[in-house]
């Protein structure tokens, strides 16, 4: 008899998941308030079923994690623990590749308790990027060395070929995840010292990286590094940091972004109409409809005028008469609703995932240098690379459960050789490559 899994959320990353498992032969429902969007992915196999479901409806995931052996949540991230709640009380396994959450490590105890497995941080960032330091981590610490530094950097971007708008940017996971992400703090550790980041200076604190055969790239922090240390076990690091790449000049436009607003989720406005640059104008600055939107944020942000952040405002539709995209929403939602129109992958456009942690190590008084790096590009008319990163170690994992070759209960995340060894084996089988140098 087949086993049965429950996956809910039918977006940008869930149809290699579902490939993945179909092959494996399981029985799956997969369940998005879309329909359509869900039947999309089950059409192509006849063992996957497609289920309307507004996640709201407590009633209805509770009946369908009880006719499941797992559940896989790929919903936004506050969902998360909800879902893991229900699968706690069904006594039902439950995979996401979202960071563990306040709300969610409080579970642990109970899935303890029920016997189930809750695995969090199986995706590419948190995922792949854990696994792929803790093999490196546990050779340096199996050879005698004590790692001094650890620098970790992931960025998700189109492929050179695929860059063609002057943003350097296009969406391949959900749009408003992206700038939501945007606004948060961050902290890490360099040579011994906390350096903190408020959420409104977090792209202002950027320097540039070369990743050997991928390019040059803007770095900055992702959210706290330091709770890694005792993930990681690196007591006496002198330097942990989690970084974000993107492609030049990014961040002095997200730098205003942020300054003006754009990462909120509040005020929401209501019955918008007009222009993107009225919006501006009067909801975002508090300026009268009639000013000159290009000369009001130079001044306040002290930009020149030929200034390269304002050319790539007017390509989004800043300055022209370009209609508001939406009726109803806050900056973030107007930002999203035209950065989805313009910055979208287009048929047949790769993305490229390009994954980068930088070690240094201490044997016998001697440091050592060690790079793991993936990079990894999408398929082109298929899967995209952010999709397959991010579901297929989640697919791998929910597989590695069912056949019983995970056993730890609880509430936890792949930094176990017993399972990030099987993950990154079963990847490199299917094309995602980790490359180690030791210099």
């Amino acid at each position: 008899m087949p086993k049965k899994i429950v996956i809910f959320g039918a977006g940008l990353v869930t149809r290699p998941m579902v490939e993945y498992l179909a092959k494996h032969q399981y029985e799956i429902v997969v369940a998005d308030i879309v329909l359509e969007k869900a039947q999309a992915l089950a059409d192509p196999h006849p063992n996957v079923q497609a289920v309307q479901l507004d996640s709201g409806d407590e009633s209805h995931v509770e009946e369908l994690i009880r006719n499941s052996d797992l559940a896989v949540s790929l919903l936004p991230a506050v969902m998360h623990p909800v879902i893991a709640g229900i699968c706690v009380k069904c006594k039902k396994s439950m995979v996401t590749a979202s960071y563990i959450s306040p709300a969610m490590r409080e579970l642990d105890e109970a899935a303890k308790q029920e016997g189930i497995t809750i695995l969090n941080e199986i995706g590419v960032d948190p995922g792949i990027d854990h696994m792929s330091a803790m093999r490196v981590f546990d050779e340096i610490k199996e050879k005698g060395g004590k790692i001094k530094s650890f620098m970790s950097y992931c960025g998700g971007l189109p492929a050179p070929e695929a860059d063609t708008n002057p943003l350097g940017y296009k969406f391949s996971w959900a749009p408003k995840g992206v700038l939501i992400a945007a606004g948060n703090s961050a902290t890490y550790l360099k040579n011994g010292k906390v350096i903190t980041v408020p959420g409104e200076e977090l792209f202002a604190h950027y320097w540039l990286l070369e990743v050997p055969g991928a390019g040059i790239f803007e770095a900055y922090p992702n959210r706290n590094s330091l709770s890694y240390i005792d993930t990681y076990e690196l007591d006496g690091i002198q330097t942990m940091y989690r970084g974000t790449l993107r492609e030049i000049s990014h961040c002095d436009l997200w730098y205003v972004f942020g300054k003006m607003g754009f990462f909120k989720q509040e005020p929401v406005f209501e019955n918008l109409t007009g222009t993107v640059r009225e919006f501006i104008l009067t909801k975002m600055m508090r300026l009268a409809a009639d000013d000159c939107l290009e000369t009001a944020i130079a001044e306040r942000y002290n930009l020149s005028k030929s200034s390269v952040v304002l050319k790539k405002m007017a390509w989004l539709g800043f300055f022209d008469e370009t209609p508001v995209p939406i009726t109803k929403g806050a900056g973030i939602d107007v930002l999203t609703a035209l950065m989805l129109n313009k910055m979208k992958f287009e048929k047949g456009e790769r993305d490229l995932l390009v994954l980068h942690h930088e070690f240094v190590a201490e044997f016998d008084g001697k440091d050592r240098r060690i790079t793991s790096t993936l990079i990894d590009y999408g398929i082109p008319n298929g899967n995209t690379s952010m999709a397959r990163t991010v579901s297929l170690p989640a697919a791998i994992g929910a597989h590695m459960i069912l056949q019983g070759k995970i056993t730890r209960t609880g509430v936890i995340m792949p930094k176990y050789k017993d399972i990030y060894e099987p993950v990154l084996q079963e990847l490199d089988k299917l094309g995602i490559k980790i490359v180690e140098k030791y210099y």
